[in-house]
C-alpha cells in the first residue's frame, strides 16, 4: 500500500517519510529549473556581450580579416585604413567579449578568432543581410 493509500493514523511514519520524498523531489526539480534557469541567464548575458562587441562596422571588417586567418596588427590597420589606437580600442572591446586572441612576437602583434565559429556566426548573419538587401530591392522595384 502506497503512503497516499493509508488513513490518517496509519500514515504516521509513511507519511512524514512521503512527504519529505516529495518535497526532496520537488526542491530538485526547482534546483534543475534553477540551475537551467541560471545557465540560460548565462548564455544571454554573455550573448549580449558578443552582440554588443559586434555593434560596429570596423569591428565587423576586423572580424572578416580574421575569419582568414591570424592577422598582425599592421596589416590590420593597413587594411581597415584606421589609426593604431584606434585599431587597439576595437581590438580591446573583442577581446573582452572573447572573440579575439592576441600574440606577441617580439614587437609584432597578431590577432585571431578565439572561438573558430565566430567565422561560421559572421557568415550566416552575412547570408541573412544579403537576402534581406535583396527582398528589400525587389521590393522597391
Amino acid at each position: 500500500m502506497r503512503a497516499s493509500e493509508l488513513s490518517c493514523k496509519q500514515q504516521g511514519s509513511a507519511g512524514t517519510l512521503a512527504l519529505a520524498l516529495l518535497l526532496m523531489k520537488s526542491q530538485r526539480g526547482f534546483m534543475e529549473r534553477n540551475n537551467r534557469n541560471s545557465v540560460d541567464v548565462e548564455i544571454f548575458e554573455r550573448q549580449a556581450m558578443i552582440c554588443k562587441a559586434f555593434a560596429h562596422p570596423t569591428r565587423l571588417h576586423l572580424l572578416d580579416l580574421l575569419c582568414n586567418g591570424e592577422r598582425s596588427l599592421a596589416e590590420v590597420q593597413e587594411v581597415l585604413g584606421v589609426a593604431k589606437a584606434n585599431v587597439s580600442q576595437h581590438l580591446a572591446v573583442l577581446k573582452a567579449a572573447g572573440v579575439v586572441s592576441t600574440r606577441r612576437d617580439g614587437k609584432q602583434v597578431y590577432a585571431a578568432l578565439a572561438i573558430p565559429e565566430v567565422k561560421q556566426a559572421c557568415q550566416l548573419i552575412h547570408q541573412v543581410l544579403r537576402t534581406q538587401i535583396r527582398k528589400q530591392r525587389r521590393f522597391a522595384r
